[in-house]
C-alpha cells in the first residue's frame, strides 16, 4: 500500500480510513514501518505541528475498586500489592496542581479508584478545581472518577474542570473477556454524558490484553463515532495478582504500527502515548512521537515511569518541543 498516499487522501478530504485499511496498517511488515510512521507522521503535523503536551497524573484515591477489570491492579480480584488510600483532601489535590505546573504540563489529571463518584469525593473535586482554577487559570483539568450522571458531570464542568477521561478500554466484542461487573456499553453511556454536558472526551483504550487486531480497529472506529478529543494508548505492562498476570506485551514495532492505526483514524484528536510505554516501546519511544503528540510524564497510577526531565530531552533530542497543543 502506498502509505503516504494514503495520508494525503485523508488530508486533502477525501475518503476516511475504511476498516480494512485500518487493519492494513497493523498487519505491516517491519519493512513498512518507517514508510508507515512518516505517513502518520503528515497527519500528525498538519494538526498539531511538532509540539508535545505533557499531561501529569495524580492518584487521589487508590486500590480497592469494587470493579473486576482484569488487567486492573486496583480492581476487587487483583492481588497485586498497590498501596490502598482514601480520598485525599482538596489541598493535597490543589499541591499536585502546582508540581504539574512546574512540569510544564499541560493538563493535569486527577483519578480516583471507584465505580462512580460518591458526592463526598465529587465535593473534594469541585472544591480542588475551582481553587485550580482561580490560581492558574491555563492549566486544563482532566478527572477520571468512574460513572458518571448528568447531574455530576455537569457540576464537575462548573467548578472547573475541562476534561473527562473514561476509556472503552477494547472493542465491544472483547470487553465481555475483561470485565464482568459491568458493560461496555456502560462506558459508552458515560462517554456520551461527557460530550452532552460540554466537557471534552478523553477517552481510549488498552493494548495487548489478548484481544484480536480487529478489536483494535473496532475500538478507533468506536473512539472515532464518540468524536472523542483526547485517546490516550495504553499498553498492557502485565502486573503480577492481576487476572492478565503472564501476558505477554506487545512489541515496540506493534506498538508503534497501533499508535499510527489510532493517528490514521483519529486525524483531529490528541493521541497520548501512555502507560506501558517505557516497557513495551523501550527504545524505540522516540519514534513514536511521530504519530502521537502527547504523553504522560513522570510515572502512573500505581507505577513508575521515565521522569520529567527525561522525557523532555527525549522530546528534545527527537526534533520536537514541549508545548500547548497547536489547536487548544
Amino acid at each position: 500500500m502506498d502509505w503516504k498516499a494514503l495520508a494525503n487522501r485523508i488530508l486533502d478530504g477525501g475518503e476516511p480510513i475504511t476498516r480494512d485499511e485500518a487493519l492494513a496498517v497493523l498487519n505491516s511488515s517491519d519493512d513498512e514501518l518507517l514508510d508507515v510512521l512518516q505517513a502518520a507522521y503528515l497527519i500528525r503535523r498538519n494538526f498539531f505541528g511538532k509540539k508535545v503536551s505533557l499531561h501529569v497524573l495524580k492518584n487521589a484515591k487508590s486500590g480497592a475498586c469494587p470493579e473486576d477489570c482484569s488487567f486492573c491492579s486496583q480492581s476487587k480480584t487483583s492481588t497485586a500489592e498497590v498501596e490502598e488510600y482514601a480520598m485525599q483532601t482538596a489541598d493535597e489535590i490543589v499541591a499536585g496542581a502546582k508540581e504539574a505546573t512546574d512540569m510544564q504540563a499541560l493538563r493535569y489529571c486527577v483519578v480516583t479508584s471507584s465505580r462512580a463518584p460518591s458526592e463526598n469525593e465529587l465535593q473534594i473535586i469541585t472544591e480542588a478545581a475551582s481553587r485550580i482554577k482561580a490560581e492558574n487559570p491555563q492549566l486544563e483539568l482532566c478527572a477520571s472518577m468512574g460513572f458518571l450522571t448528568e447531574e455530576k458531570a455537569q457540576r464537575l464542568k462548573d467548578s472547573g474542570v475541562d476534561r473527562f477521561n473514561h476509556n472503552l478500554e477494547t472493542s465491544a466484542n472483547f470487553y465481555p473477556s475483561i470485565c464482568s461487573t459491568h458493560k461496555f456499553e456502560d462506558r459508552v453511556e458515560t462517554a456520551r454524558t461527557v460530550k452532552k454536558v460540554g466537557l471534552d472526551l478523553c477517552c481510549g483504550g488498552l493494548i495487548g490484553m489478548g484481544e484480536s487486531l480487529e478489536d483494535r480497529v473496532d475500538l478507533a472506529m468506536s473512539l472515532k463515532e464518540l468524536k472523542t478529543d483526547s485517546a490516550p494508548i495504553n499498553f498492557l505492562d502485565p502486573r503480577e495478582g492481576t487476572g492478565l498476570e503472564g501476558s505477554a506485551r506487545v512489541t515496540p514495532n506493534d506498538c508503534l504500527r497501533t499508535l499510527c492505526m489510532f493517528r490514521f483514524v483519529l486525524t483531529y484528536a490528541e493521541v497520548r502515548i501512555a502507560g506501558g510505554r517505557e516497557t513495551c516501546l523501550r527504545d524505540l519511544q522516540p519514534l513514536s512521537l511521530y504519530p502521537a503528540n502527547s504523553m504522560f510524564t513522570n510515572g502512573y497510577l500505581t507505577t513508575g515511569g521515565q521522569d520529567f526531565n527525561a522525557d523532555k530531552q527525549m522530546i528534545e533530542d527527537s526534533g520536537f518541543e514541549v508545548g500547548h497543543l497547536v489547536n487548544a
